[in-house]
């Protein structure tokens, strides 16, 4: 089984190889490394406001995990299929508000269940869109918690109405946080009793039933990769809130159509995306970040650098490692690489779907397990909303589990996918409590390993991202986009508020927003 992620032929909307490059020496207002979502976001904000903007996107199609490929029919997402910030209203809703600023759309089609948890001890609960739904059925399964688990939900939803009220820019910029605390004064209020505070601790509060507590565990770990008390609030109160505000949204076409339509908006604005252009230093004048060079030998310069890569890339590969900054070195203590992701991307014959079935599926049997690595399983079912990114009769069926990289380092060829073709088995098997006779109906195989995802990515070991090391103080240890390195800025899930689709939109937002100001754009 080949690598996950796209071969060239595979690309239907642009042949990297043909397009022209910049010759060396050219000049910009701003340099993107990378194309993923929090650079892109960052890219066409800047765009819109006049800035010339150079990307530079190591692979040949832009998005990072929200990419996609292509293989015999089916169109596969590299990552998650469950979308927030598509929504219509509000302030929350940054992936229709990055997209318009560029005068894009995307046709989104809703999903009625976030996700569907199959949980040890037969504890089953869906994620209904409709809140009430939502806590009537999590009521059922734990009665003599009903006055708690609304305590617990409403909270979150003071956070998001918090969050909700304001224009989410650069907290990094004091004009705006005059403004808005003068506008919203107490939605700022609220923010900074909830900023330092994690989820553990309020759920805690109102809940006692030690199932129901790994619950909510599990309710974070689905994306923070931790537990609840190790999760900020100000994250949960977005994620818990927004699925049933703004829903979970699939875009027609598949993940991959967001960063595409980004792209098309960033170049009619007068900007650029260079791909097969894969930085290896960022170049400065004293402490001056002032360009980058690439591994093709050409150099660029700019009057602001911004890394898509990981503070581990960035400060460690792109800088000299001996030079990190005491900064750098505090926030590796407190932060730590999240494990990477083992995926198995299948195609299906579509009667293997027991009626009923939803997109989103959260497999776990054993709660001392939740946090090991093949130990949760991820499912995402896209064709159920899109049918039109698979063959007729057919499925895509998206799992993904946690796995650390050293597990993966050191094999021969042979034993490399011996034990892709191990884990892929396995994973199939699992998946057979949730889809009988799952392995007689696989039409298309292939398998990912955080080896891919450091290759293909460009992410040190193939992480998720940055996860506390420690419980730690909410989101307060979480770096905003300038660093200690002058004209240098950071976006990302490395950067706050951390990871997820629209929290890298959030940070490109803010990212954005204190470059303006620093150019007086």
């Amino acid at each position: 089984m080949s690598a996950v992620l796209p071969t060239p032929d595979a690309i239907p909307f642009r042949d990297a190889t043909i397009e022209p490059r910049f010759p060396s020496g050219s000049e910009f207002d701003v340099i993107v490394i990378g194309a993923g979502m929090g650079g892109l976001v960052t890219a066409t904000q800047l765009s819109a406001k006049g800035a010339r903007v150079l990307v530079l996107e190591r692979y040949i199609i832009p998005g990072g995990s929200a990419g996609y490929f292509e293989r015999e029919g089916y169109r596969f997402d590299v990552g998650a299929s469950m979308i927030f910030g598509f929504g219509d209203r509000g302030t929350t809703n940054l992936l229709t508000r990055a997209l318009a600023a560029v005068d894009a759309k995307i046709e989104t089609i809703p999903d009625a269940t976030q996700v569907h948890y199959h949980l040890p001890d037969g504890l089953d609960v869906k994620v209904d869109r409709d809140y009430e739904k939502f806590l009537q059925e999590l009521g059922d399964r734990f009665p003599h918690e009903r006055e708690g688990i609304r305590k617990f939900y409403d909270e979150c939803w003071q956070v998001f109405n918090c969050l909700n009220s304001m224009e989410l820019l650069s907290l990094e910029e004091p004009r705006y946080l005059t403004r808005v605390f003068f506008q919203r004064p107490f939605s700022c209020l609220g923010l900074v009793k909830y900023l330092p505070q994690n989820v553990g601790d309020f759920a805690r509060r109102y809940i006692q039933d030690p199932t129901l507590l790994k619950f909510i565990d599990m309710e974070c770990y689905i994306w923070s990769v931790v537990p609840a008390d190790r999760t900020p609030m100000i994250n949960a109160g977005m994620v818990f809130s927004d699925r049933h505000y703004g829903g979970i949204n699939y875009p027609k076409g598949g993940v991959g159509q967001i960063s595409q339509k980004l792209v098309e908006g960033l170049e009619k604005a007068g900007s650029h995306i260079q791909y097969r252009s894969r930085v290896t230093e960022i170049l400065r004048e004293g402490n001056q970040a002032v360009g980058v060079k690439l591994a093709s030998g050409e150099t660029y310069r700019a009057k602001r650098i911004v890394s898509n890569a990981t503070r581990w890339d960035t400060f460690e590969k792109l800088l000299p490692a001996a030079d990190l900054p005491r900064r750098e070195q505090s926030w590796q203590q407190r932060y730590q690489k999240s494990p990477s992701f083992v995926s198995l991307h299948l195609g299906v014959k579509a009667n293997v779907l027991p009626a009923g079935t939803e997109c989103h599926h959260i497999l776990l049997e054993d709660w001392s397990r939740m946090e090991a690595a093949e130990g949760t399983i991820f499912v995402s079912i896209p064709t159920l909303l899109d049918p039109d990114l698979a063959p007729a009769g057919h499925h895509i069926i998206h799992t993904f589990t946690p796995s650390w990289i050293e597990d993966w380092q050191n094999l021969s060829p042979t034993a490399y996918q011996q034990k892709k073709e191990a884990v892929a088995a396995q994973m199939i098997d699992r998946l057979s409590a949730l889809f009988p006779n799952l392995e007689a109906a696989i039409d298309y195989q292939e398998v990912g390993t955080p080896r891919t995802h450091r290759r293909f990515l460009g992410r040190d070991d193939g992480t998720y991202g940055p996860i506390p090391s420690r419980k730690l103080l909410g989101l307060l240890g979480m770096p905003f986009n300038r660093t200690v390195v002058p004209g240098l800025y950071c976006v990302g899930d490395s950067t706050f508020p951390g990871q997820g689709l629209n929290a890298v939109a959030f940070s490109g937002f803010a990212c954005a927003h204190r470059i303006a100001i620093d150019l007086r754009l």
